[in-house]
């Protein structure tokens, strides 16, 4: 098939109920590409304790390891990308891949990442109560105000890049910061960033792994200190 045009990369935690319905609706989205979809599982031992990593590789998907954190296993998954194009997805069921071909275009019409937002006409969220709408806006209103951007949208992990771009970003968030410290490094970088609209879904099935207090001070943190 020769090197993959489009990497997909879905961090997992015991999410069995899942994936396999989630890479069988991406693979239906990307039949016009060449495509990999790489797994990144983690857990207490390195992998999950449930049936992820079979099905995922049931799937077709390329399965790596890390159990450090979602920041940490996006960017396992980032360096094991070989696609021209890296698009980031939740696991849960929440983003809709009929979207993937806006994150696509965003890319193939010349900037370096393109953004879900649900904040933006067209995008929403039937998974987000009034305290997290509340915070992502004053993540949103304090990150604009301290690096001059005009982001909609601060904590949303579905995202498209180019391979340079995330090289340039030199990340290090292990945790829930890592969508923030995207955000921020690519003002800082100079990179040309698209958000375009998305609707965010219910989880379906298995548990959350977002703690809104807890999580929220990681972001929090994400965004003070790289302001050094």
């Amino acid at each position: 098939m020769g090197q993959p045009y489009i990497s997909i990369v879905i961090p997992t935690l015991n999410e069995e109920k899942n994936i396999g319905k989630l890479i069988k609706s991406v693979k239906q989205v990307l039949k016009p590409y060449r495509y990999e979809i790489i797994v990144v599982d983690g857990g207490a031992e390195g992998l999950s304790t449930d049936a992820t990593v079979r099905i995922a590789r049931a799937g077709g998907a390329k399965v790596a390891f890390d159990n450090k954190g979602k920041g940490s296993a996006l960017i396992r998954g980032f360096r094991a990308a070989s696609g021209k194009i890296i698009i980031s997805m939740d696991a849960d069921l929440s983003h809709r891949p009929t979207e993937l071909k806006l994150l696509i275009a965003g890319i193939e019409t010349g900037y370096d990442i393109c953004v879900g937002s649900r904040f933006l006409t067209g995008g929403g969220s039937s998974d987000m109560p009034p305290l997290r709408v509340f915070g992502n806006k004053i993540f949103v209103l304090l990150v604009n105000l301290l690096y001059g951007s005009k982001y909609t949208d601060m904590c949303y992990g579905y995202r498209s890049f180019t391979k340079r771009s995330v090289g340039r970003m030199h990340l290090k968030e292990l945790g829930f910061g890592i969508e923030t410290e995207i955000n921020i490094k690519a003002r800082k970088a100079g990179l040309r960033v698209l958000e375009v609209p998305s609707f965010e879904k219910k989880r379906q099935m298995g548990v959350g792994k977002l703690n809104t207090l807890r999580d929220g001070f990681v972001i929090l943190t994400t965004i003070l200190k790289n302001a050094v």
